[in-house]
């Protein structure tokens, strides 16, 4: 081959290569306004069916968890990913719960709100990962307790009777918001924008919340404990005995308490969607 024709090789040979990487300019067909002039036009590319436009749908629902009663909103970002906003809340109250010699009437709170983004590694299926945050977490126990006169308790194997005629009184409380605000990982099955069509969907997740260390705080306010014949009593407030074991007895409760730091999340609930805009891009 004589080297005044290599050119012209080089260009015969590019040009199936070209028409590969660039099928949409090479094999659209004619634009209706061009056809009679023979001019080829690419027509633009459109999403296919199933690609929604960002934020054009809507889902709203509800659920129990571990978290409380939950509420939530959620929006589609793409095929892949939703980004949903969870609000959580339950109150609970028992009275006269015996425990460790106490008579308790505990009160449960729970109350956060977070935000995930939920995403589909296989956005024909339910299967989805959703890192998040709870950015606002106050949930925790309290509770006042008494032990009536003549009856015992034990403070870090330490027994004590209370006193006939000055009972001891304290309260308590449990916070379970030591990291706040708190990231959270779930897993779990179920998109509230199903891709088969339909407005209702049954999401289920489980996971951790990474909280932190549950805060304990336990107070003897009043009272006198005796021995076991009701004498030599002291004041609970005052003893340093008394404190000292109840400072044990707490550090106890501490270490009972350290594995919820990862508090278990486990929820499942309803949802129901409906579009705000047109679903695709014209």
């Amino acid at each position: 081959m004589k080297y005044t024709k290599l050119p012209l090789f080089i260009a015969l040979i590019s040009i199936p290569a070209v028409m590969m990487a660039q099928p949409s300019s090479f094999f659209a067909k004619p634009d209706a306004k061009n056809a009679s002039s023979g001019v080829i036009v690419a027509s633009p590319l459109r999403n296919p069916p199933d690609a929604p436009r960002p934020f054009s749908e809507i889902a709203i629902g509800g659920g129990i968890s571990a978290l409380g009663i939950n509420l939530q909103i959620a929006t589609n970002l793409n095929r892949h990913m939703n980004l949903r906003a969870t609000g959580n809340v339950l109150q609970l109250t028992e009275s006269n719960i015996s425990t460790n010699g106490f008579m308790v009437n505990a009160n449960l709170n729970l109350a956060s709100a977070g935000a995930s983004l939920d995403y589909y590694p296989f956005p024909n299926h339910g299967l989805r990962f959703s890192p998040g945050v709870l950015f606002h977490n106050s949930n925790g126990v309290s509770g006042a307790f008494t032990a009536d006169g003549g009856t015992s308790f034990t403070l870090d194997n330490s027994t004590y009777y209370a006193s006939t005629t000055n009972p001891v009184k304290g309260y308590g409380s449990v916070g379970l918001h030591g990291n706040n605000p708190a990231f959270t990982a779930t897993a779990g099955w179920g998109n509230a924008f199903p891709h088969k069509g339909g407005h209702f969907s049954f999401p289920f997740e489980a996971g951790v919340a990474l909280i932190g260390a549950p805060s304990v705080n336990v107070v003897l306010n009043s009272g006198q404990v005796c021995d076991a014949q009701g004498e030599n009593c002291v004041n609970v407030a005052t003893d340093s005995d008394v404190q000292a074991n109840l400072q044990a007895q707490i550090a106890k409760y501490k270490n009972d308490l350290a594995p919820l730091k990862t508090y278990p999340i486990v929820s499942f609930g309803v949802t129901y969607n409906f579009h705000v805009r047109s679903r695709n891009r014209m």
